[in-house]
């Protein structure tokens, strides 16, 4: 049987951010061990990365992600960190390809837990196909940082062809969510057991790649966005501002786990305000509306709805209620849970 990799020391110091030997034990016996693929090659400044410019525009985004606690209930800062990068890409149209990898580690974090998040990270990117081609490393004073921060770049080719933003949305469009709102928020929440709570709900963190396939091949989409921090009712508010309309969701037809409902009720939150990391929020022509809907259950989404529409008038969001009232949706102020995503 093959030895248990162990890695020579059992926690970060000022030395791994240095330049010297323990930054590069560092960086090629654990995030290269994980990482490595064959484009990736620490020993050089920039990656040559093979782009066939005539197949399509290229995009590109750029996020950061700190999260507490740094591990949760379905993932953990590594995976959150690649899903939340190519969930961006997915949700302009595009393909996600390549990652690059900025890494803020704070001195006295477990080397064993570096380890469980960059395997996890390396397992993510296998998932979704796509390679981490180049990164840099930093290390903080004890004190300076929450264990660990990352920030990403990703880039991905996208159709010429296809059109979308909130300039092509129009009074009658039909808005859908993928799934349920505010379980990663929560989950996150939970995992801190704070105010006495726990649970075993886990986060929505995942691809969304399957789902924005899906829209895309669907006629009269118009828009895509991925409802991280705000929430779903923090997306209504910029289709309000950009488009000049009203968003009108209706409470009765919004997914929400019960748990989720729960922890909203007892601790004064609401989950339209609450992140997802594996939803899709669309815009879609209300023609096609109900197809998107069964394409994207038939692919497994089956919490996947219809939950609201554009209207002409002010630019506001607004909600009917169940008991068929209706109130605003006020823009977000606080943030109710830092340090999510």
């Amino acid at each position: 049987m093959k030895p248990e990799y162990t890695f020579p020391d059992t926690h970060i110091s000022l030395a791994h951010g240095n330049g010297g030997r323990m930054m590069r034990e560092l960086i090629d016996q654990l995030f290269a061990r994980h990482l490595k693929n064959e484009l990736l090659d620490t020993r050089t400044d920039a990656a040559l990365i093979p782009l066939a410019l005539n197949s399509g525009d290229v995009v590109i985004t750029t996020d950061g992600f700190t999260v507490e606690p740094l591990e949760f209930p379905g993932g953990n800062i590594g995976s959150l960190a690649v899903h939340g990068t190519v969930n961006d890409l997915a949700v302009s149209g595009a393909t996600p390809l390549y990652l690059t990898l900025n890494v803020f580690i704070e001195e006295g974090l477990e080397i064993a837990v570096l380890d469980r998040i960059i395997q996890s990270m390396a397992k993510t990117c296998l998932e979704c196909g796509v390679k981490i081609v180049a990164g840099d490393t930093k290390v903080l004073r004890r004190g300076q940082g929450g264990g660990i921060y990352f920030a990403t770049t990703g880039i991905g080719i996208r159709d010429p062809r296809l059109n979308l933003g909130m300039d092509r949305i129009k009074s009658g469009d039909a808005i859908l969510l993928s799934g349920t709102a505010g379980d990663h928020g929560t989950a996150v929440l939970l995992a801190r057991e704070q105010f006495g709570l726990s649970g075993n709900l886990k986060s929505d963190a995942a691809s969304v790649f399957a789902i924005t396939q899906a829209l895309i091949e669907t006629p009269g989409l118009r828009f895509m966005r991925d409802p991280t921090r705000g929430g779903i009712a923090t997306i209504a508010h910029e289709i309000a501002r950009a488009t000049d309309n009203a968003v009108r969701f209706y409470e009765n037809r919004i997914p929400i786990n019960d748990q989720v409902r729960a922890v909203a009720e007892m601790l004064g939150y609401d989950p339209l305000y609450m992140a997802c990391e594996g939803r899709v929020l669309a815009v879609i022509d209300a023609a096609h509306a109900e197809t998107a809907i069964r394409n994207l259950q038939n692919l497994g989404y089956f919490d996947a709805a219809i939950i609201g529409r554009i209207e002409a008038g002010h630019a506001h969001a607004l909600i009917e209620t169940m008991l068929g009232g209706e109130r605003i949706l006020q823009e977000l102020e606080d943030d109710p849970l830092p340090r999510i995503c």
